[in-house]
């Protein structure tokens, strides 16, 4: 499979439990810190439902 990176880019402040626990699953802790993961349809997933707080890159 393809591998993306998914970097945060906004905070979670002031943003659901929902949102903050999407991104902590995807293992992002901060703001500006980046994890790479298969291009999985669950990670993919994942994304979508907080792709305003990160960017993704294909590697």
């Amino acid at each position: 499979m393809a591998k993306i990176k998914i970097t945060q880019v906004k905070s979670t402040i002031d943003r659901s439990k929902r949102q903050k626990d999407t991104i902590k699953a995807l293992g992002i802790q901060k703001v500006n810190r980046s994890v790479e993961k298969e291009a999985t349809p669950q990670v993919l997933g994942m994304v979508a439902k907080v792709k305003h707080l990160v960017t993704v890159e294909n590697i």
